[in-house]
């Protein structure tokens, strides 16, 4: 496909992202702007938000808006979603990717709140966001929902510590599935991804209690951990697949499950 296709692809078409400030959100909003997308950035406003907003207005002027949106909120993420159509007249795309590591510790050791609050972010949110959403697709008679998810908890069981994230990331892909199915009448496609390791800041919303040793197995591989790569993938790499799940491209594409950890998790 001819670069001038690639640029024009999304013209006119709004996508709302979470976690949009930083990370993979960050690199699928600059790619879907680079297409001809709106973007409404979910986040928590902070400089780095900003930054990411007034970045990908540089590169085309009013393509991007940034919310200050908790997703564990529901009238924080109603308002976004009413002032995201206000401003650019509707949504088409949704890529519900905002997430925590959370608390990583054994089971016995978890605080309820601490199990709670993973699963507020990382599944109430993305109900959530895509619950709000819905009706504004519904009325654009088609659309594409894209829900990220990770090899945790759906190929991958040996990170110790994190059950409540990788409970959360089987939930999500099952929430997917199962939306796909509902929404198929609609025209609304509904496909989940699951990267591996991804040079991304999510680290910093992980808490390691001192006590993960006396859980965890080694597992070794001495000649590194990601097969295809020498290191963890990038985020634009994944904003590659997001914009693709996007577009006309996948439009026979629903209810999918797809890994892209350069074969980390078949180790």
């Amino acid at each position: 496909m001819r670069m001038n296709e690639v640029q024009g692809s999304m013209h006119g078409r709004t996508a709302i992202i979470t976690g949009a400030g930083s990370g993979i959100g960050k690199a699928a909003a600059v790619k879907l702007a680079r297409m001809g997308a709106n973007v409404a950035l979910f986040d928590l406003l902070d400089e780095r938000t900003n930054k990411a907003e007034a970045e990908i207005n540089a590169l085309r002027e009013g393509s991007a808006r940034a919310f200050d949106v908790d997703i564990t909120d529901p009238d924080r993420v109603e308002k976004a979603v009413l002032e995201t159509v206000e401003i650019f007249g509707g949504v088409d795309i949704v890529f519900a990717n905002a997430g925590i590591n959370g608390v990583l510790a054994p089971i016995d050791e978890m605080k309820l709140e601490e199990w709670e609050k993973t699963l507020k972010v990382n599944l109430n949110g993305t109900f959530l966001t895509v619950k709000y959403a819905l009706p504004h697709l519904k009325k654009r008679g088609q659309g594409s929902i894209i829900i990220t998810s990770s090899v945790n908890g759906t190929r991958t069981f040996s990170n110790f510590g994190m059950s409540a994230y990788s409970t959360t990331k089987a939930g999500q892909v099952a929430f997917a599935k199962m939306a796909a199915l509902e929404l198929a009448k609609f025209k609304i496609r509904v496909n989940v991804i699951c990267p591996g390791a991804i040079a991304t800041n999510i680290d910093q919303s992980t808490k390691k209690k001192d006590n993960l040793d006396e859980i965890t197995i080694p597992v070794e591989y001495p000649e590194g951990s990601q097969p295809l790569a020498d290191g963890p993938g990038q985020p634009e790499e994944v904003a590659d697949l997001v914009a693709f799940l996007a577009s006309d491209q996948s439009r026979h594409i629903t209810g999918a499950q797809i890994f892209i950890d350069g074969a980390e998790s078949l180790l």
